[in-house]
């Protein structure tokens, strides 16, 4: 292939009419072909080997859905932390668990969004394929009430928007996307290429579809939280997932250099191979993580389930439906437990000191009263790598 049609491969910057140039994306499949050979051959065969696994060790868990809500926590945060937010998992579950702290970060309803834009868009692809249609709702869950609220949720970009270091002018951007008129048309061709029957590997159209998206740039704000859940949302719909447990933000904000050179070279030079191969190993790393995560838990699980057996003593029973409990909801009061299980206050505040002898819940609130316990061995598989300490 000539240097000069490898260049104009992903489409091409096109001069606008105050002076700045913008880029314009060619439809996919990517003209010449996308190379298969060489590295990508064996990376797509690891790639589909490691979302095997995962996918089976999903299903061997007591209570998948349980594990799929805090991994969509896990996901929520990291995604939103790519943007700029502060909030961690644990400030998440605290914040559910109306855990009243003057020191949460106030823009955990930005992660609290991101968790509803995703459900949504996993009941709705029961009756609606991945779309611009989708895209748009999912948009509109992700900022109503939030940051970047005045940015017109759910609604395509009509002004141009740029990529670059903070504060910098529209000729000074490392990225100027495609002028706005050119959204809609965009939109449909990549809706196309999504549905049109096609050769090529799955996972290579869905690597394909994400650069696309994110060169498109349809949004004021939000481009790179909708082109994460993209990912996550085709492989569901695909059904190569049963549930939704593959969530690239962790890969792509440890390699985010990595991430953004990709992409550029993508427009710039063609390169879609490279990103190709960047895709597939995230998607082989973070299959791998999920599917340890999974393992651990069911190690946790019943570790725990012996030491209530062991020794609950008659508490036992009572124990085992906490731990269940738990797994859904894994930070607690006192008044939740004698709730589930129906008993008097003094005998739930017995039962969970019980788990707090044996190590599995941890007091997080230093009070006297409406004080809240830690599931943090359980909350600990999904932490995130910020250095942040759980509990006290």
């Amino acid at each position: 292939m000539n240097h000069s049609a490898q260049a104009g491969r992903a489409g091409r910057y096109q001069r606008q009419g105050t002076g700045y140039r913008a880029f314009l994306p060619s439809p996919l499949p990517p003209n010449p072909p996308v190379r298969l050979q060489g590295e990508l051959q064996p990376l797509l065969s690891q790639a589909d080997r490691a979302l095997g696994r995962l996918d089976g060790s999903i299903q061997t868990l007591p209570h998948p859905d349980l594990f799929v809500a805090m991994y969509v926590r896990k996901e929520a945060v990291l995604s939103s932390q790519i943007e700029g937010t502060q909030s961690s998992l644990q400030d998440v579950l605290a914040a559910e668990a109306r855990v009243l702290s003057a020191e949460r970060p106030d823009d955990v309803e930005e992660v609290f969004n991101y968790v509803a834009a995703m459900n949504h868009g996993l009941e709705r692809l029961a009756s609606l394929p991945v779309s611009v249609r989708l895209i748009r709702e999912i948009h509109e869950r992700l900022l109503v009430g939030v940051r970047g609220q005045h940015l017109s949720p759910g609604e395509l970009r009509t002004t141009q928007n740029w990529i670059g270091p903070g504060g910098c002018t529209l000729a000074e951007a490392t990225f100027v996307p495609p002028p706005p008129h050119e959204i809609p048309r965009l939109l449909g061709e990549l809706e196309i290429f999504l549905h049109q029957e096609s050769p090529l590997p799955l996972l290579i159209r869905i690597g394909l579809a994400h650069a696309q998206f994110e060169t498109i740039h349809p949004f004021l704000d939000g481009n790179g939280r909708v082109g994460r859940l993209l990912v996550t949302f085709l492989l569901c719909e695909k059904e190569v997932l049963l549930k939704p447990v593959l969530y690239l933000s962790h890969y792509f904000k440890r390699h985010r250099h990595a991430y953004y050179d990709h992409l550029q070279a993508v427009r710039d030079a063609g390169d879609w191979e490279g990103w190709l191969a960047f895709f597939l190993t995230g998607v082989i790393e973070v299959s791998g993580q999920a599917t340890e995560t999974a393992r651990r838990i069911l190690s946790l699980r019943e570790r725990h389930r012996q030491t209530i057996t062991d020794e609950f003593g008659r508490a036992a029973g009572n124990g085992h439906r906490v731990l269940e409990y738990l797994y859904q909801h894994p930070i607690v009061a006192v008044t939740e437990v004698r709730d589930l299980i129906r008993t008097s206050y003094p005998a739930a505040n017995n039962l969970i000191k019980k788990f707090a002898v044996h190590g599995i819940l941890h007091e997080m609130t230093g009070q006297k009263r409406h004080r809240r316990f830690l599931y943090r061995d359980y909350i600990s598989l999904f932490h995130d790598e910020r250095g942040d300490q759980l509990g006290p």
